[in-house]
């Protein structure tokens, strides 16, 4: 996908026990990841799994001929809503397959779950979608960062 689709909503707190869980400091997502795999298993994706990894949550997707499925980070944690982003877990436009023994391309797999979690978002109107296509989950912070240090040596 190499794009990030950034979502912000109350529906997605820090849950009671998931900071134990965690690999990495303030890499939340939980709730977010249990929200995406019961809307795909409702579209008919198999997802067996949700897991804790060391840059944030990892909700399994099977059916596809190479390791694939829904990675989410969470943004700086500050007062409010967490800032949270989703992309698919396929590392590149094609991935070797041990199964059929040949590179296969993941753009069919990447672009349809693309569409999907952009309309699982759209249609809960408690999810607000600050972007469907950052090339990176921190784009936006940095941005606003360079900007604020760009200006800093300014006269007033």
């Amino acid at each position: 996908m190499d794009k990030f689709i950034h979502v912000r909503s109350k529906k997605f707190p820090i849950l009671p026990g998931e900071k134990e869980e965690l690999v990495n400091e303030d890499m939340y997502g939980k709730a977010l990841a249990e929200y995406l795999q019961t809307k795909l298993r409702d579209r008919d994706y198999e997802a067996p799994f949700i897991a804790c990894e060391d840059w944030g949550w990892w909700v399994e997707l099977k059916a596809a001929p190479f390791t694939f499925g829904v990675c989410i980070c969470c943004g700086p944690v500050t007062e409010g809503p967490l800032d949270l982003f989703c992309t698919d877990g396929a590392t590149g436009p094609r991935k070797w397959s041990w199964r059929r023994f040949r590179f296969v391309e993941t753009a069919p797999w990447v672009v349809k779950l693309h569409e999907d979690l952009v309309s699982i978002f759209r249609a809960d109107s408690e999810i607000e979608i600050v972007s469907t296509s950052l090339d990176s989950p921190f784009a936006e912070q940095r941005n606003s960062e360079q900007g604020a240090a760009d200006n800093s040596h300014r006269a007033v």
